[in-house]
């Protein structure tokens, strides 16, 4: 009750006894003056915590309904709830998102996201009250306020004398050891190995070796714990594409574990990344979903989803969008990335546009707009800092909001001795059949849809065509594919094997790049039946090629994809001045790169994006 009502019902009180005889006017003068001095000394001394009563308020209107939707009687009334006019909108709108017809669920969550005139109590009424679908829903709406969603719950403490660190190393020595694909094994058993030698340095174990033992084990002290996290991580992600292994992450603390990590690595865009793969993986199986909303990470994954680092929202889009199963039917895995759109959204989505990087290439970076001048070698894929632009992102779906744009991501390496798995050997046949059934998993031919490829990854979806004509369920993919870019692909083959001078690179050129020579059987076979197979279809092709050639490592220049190798024998060809790394980042919007690949995308797709 606020002063001024106190002093209004006093008064009314006073106002309401006996009135004194009138010609006793001296004693209504005092009378008044008391009065007065009352109020203006209660005034002074009366204080009232406002914040009080606006907790006592929201307490008041906190009630979270156990009763399972199917149970209840279809009616709309509310029970006896002491609730103000302008808040039923509140609770009207609850009822509504878990409302039996899903065309009043979506537009339900959709008002929720839009509203803007509501107190900070009335989010936090919907935060706690609304249903796994709803909290989802909110998270995928783009405008959606940040008090939606309730702070993760406070994580569990840490066994006594033990790490962060030592934890991850229970985690993954808990998950199965057998029966695992020789990339699981190998990054399980780095891991495994480097932390227990990284932990005995820590605790002293290795010093008792004395001698030259000595300088061994303190070199293992030297090691940052991140670097083993790293190991660790790297494996989870390969456990995690296995559904069982997922289960086990879970049961096991993993959720809360990796939650810890990511707190802790703030200022560590690549362990949160690894984080987040992890994650993504697990949504893959619908069963998780509430432990995963239960475990506090929708509220982590809205503010990533929101954060102007497009490798970051993008991680991000992906785990919710396998979370939502209210509007999203496809599953994105490992590798797959929606560029746009990554959030709900009313627009239409009339065909897709599918981005394929090449060899050391990647999802986002391979199409950044050109930077400075760079060197064809590994140390530029660890680089972060300059990957901060995706144009087709930022330019290709404002100018075609009617697509879904997505950009695939595989490891590749020049040399099988710094490949990230030294047995992983695989050839374009094997990595074109995997990457096919990740696409369909997404939905990928459902739609008309344009291939844009650079170097390798040309050859992939070249395969993968091929491999998905001999595939009745993978028809739609051949019937809806409209045209396909090619930037610098080789399809006769390039020099870049060839140059093995430069030991650090080339010394033991992995199977990608032997793949990749001029007078490699498979590439020719490739070619031959591409054409055939080509030669009855109705589907447009673009090709560009470098003019400029290339630094390798320090020492070499070289012309990676000269125009004779990027002739596909089919569609135009158009050469431009720069190098084989910039062939696919234009300088600018305006430039001739994007405004040519623009103006194809448009006339292919012309038909169906009018309909």
């Amino acid at each position: 009750m606020s002063l001024a009502a106190y002093c209004v019902i006093c008064c009314r009180r006073m106002g309401t006894s006996t009135p004194p005889p009138k010609s006793n006017t001296y004693w209504r003068d005092v009378s008044s003056l008391f009065i007065t001095y009352e109020v203006l000394a209660l005034k002074k001394s009366l204080t009232l915590d406002t914040q009080v009563v606006q907790k006592e308020k929201m307490k008041s209107y906190i009630y979270v309904h156990t009763v399972s939707l199917d149970k209840r009687e279809n009616h709309d009334t509310f029970s006896t709830i002491d609730i103000e006019d302008h808040e039923c909108a509140v609770w009207l709108l609850l009822r509504k998102s878990k409302s039996d017809d899903r065309a009043a669920r979506l537009q339900a969550v959709q008002e929720m996201a839009e509203t803007r005139h509501w107190h900070d109590y009335q989010y936090r009424i919907i935060a706690q009250a609304c249903d796994l679908r709803t909290l989802i829903g909110l998270a995928r709406s783009k405008d959606s306020d940040l008090r939606f969603f309730l702070c993760p719950p406070p994580l569990p403490s840490l066994k006594e004398e033990s790490s962060v660190e030592e934890e991850l190393r229970q985690l993954l020595a808990s998950l199965p050891q057998t029966d695992l694909d020789e990339c699981i094994q190998y990054f399980t058993s780095l891991a495994l190995s480097e932390s227990s030698q990284s932990l005995a340095a820590q605790k002293g174990g290795l010093w008792c070796f004395g001698g030259n033992g000595l300088p061994y084990a303190e070199s293992f002290g030297e090691v940052p714990s991140a670097t083993v996290e790293m190991f660790c991580l790297e494996a989870l992600v390969k456990h995690s594409e296995i559904s069982t292994h997922c289960d086990k992450i879970e049961a096991n603390g993993g959720l809360q574990l990796l939650q810890r990590l990511y707190q802790l690595h703030k200022d560590c865009p690549k362990v949160q990344r690894n984080i987040m793969r992890i994650l993504g993986n697990m949504a893959l199986n619908e069963h998780l979903h509430s432990t995963i909303v239960r475990s506090g990470w929708v509220s982590i994954l809205v503010e990533a989803i929101k954060s102007h680092h497009i490798m970051e929202a993008s991680h991000a889009a992906r785990t919710l969008a396998n979370l939502d199963r209210e509007t999203v039917q496809d599953k994105y895995q490992d590798g797959v990335y929606v560029l746009h759109p990554q959030y709900r959204t009313s627009q239409p989505i009339k065909a897709d546009v599918l981005f394929i990087h090449g060899l050391m290439g990647a999802a986002f970076k391979t199409w950044r707009q050109q930077d400075n001048d760079q060197n064809l070698s590994e140390k530029v894929s660890e680089d972060e800092t300059k990957y901060t632009t995706c144009w087709p992102k930022s330019w290709l779906a404002r100018d075609c909001p009617a697509l879904r744009i997505i950009s695939v991501e595989y490891d590749t390496s020049l040399s099988d001795w710094r490949a990230r798995c030294p047995m992983e050997r695989k050839s374009i046949a094997f990595r074109s059949n995997e990457l096919l059934r990740k696409l369909r998993a997404a939905g990928v031919g459902d739609r008309p849809m344009i291939w844009v490829s650079h170097s390798m990854g040309g050859l992939l979806v070249k395969k993968m065509l091929l491999e998905a004509s001999k595939k009745p369920e993978m028809s739609t993919i051949i019937n809806n594919t409209r045209g396909i870019i090619f930037y610098s692909v080789p399809h006769h083959g390039s020099h870049l094997a060839e140059y093995s001078v430069n030991i650090r690179y080339l010394l033991f050129p992995s199977l990608e790049v032997k793949e990749l020579s001029k007078d490699s059987p498979a590439l020719k076979t490739l070619q031959d039946d591409f054409l055939e197979f080509a030669k009855d279809r109705n589907f447009q092709v673009l090709s560009f090629v470098e003019t400029l050639p290339t630094y390798i490592g320090s020492m070499i220049k070289l012309h990676v994809v000269p125009l004779e190798s990027a002739d596909l024998g089919i569609g135009d060809l158009i050469p431009v001045d720069v190098n084989h790394l910039n062939i696919c980042k234009p300088k600018k919007k305006d430039a001739f790169l994007y405004q040519r690949t623009l103006q194809f995308i448009r006339d292919t797709l012309a038909k169906d994006l009018e309909n």
